[in-house]
């Protein structure tokens, strides 16, 4: 699950300090650690539909004076 949930962060910023510190017990797991990514799967469910867009016509690069 660990694994899965690391492939994530890539396009979740919102998970990676949850995600790092359960990784950080993959070794030698509890049941806590269990329970707090059994929590993430169920917030990355929750919130499938949040994102950022951004438009085709968007200048990223503006210049200011």
């Amino acid at each position: 699950m660990i694994g899965s949930l690391l492939y994530l962060t890539a396009s979740r910023l919102d998970i990676c300090f949850s995600v790092g510190l359960c990784a950080r017990y993959q070794a030698a797991p509890k049941e806590s650690h269990m329970n707090a990514v059994k929590h993430i799967i169920k917030y990355i469910g929750g919130t499938s539909e949040y994102g950022l867009f951004y438009s085709a016509d968007t200048n990223l690069y503006e210049e200011t004076t």
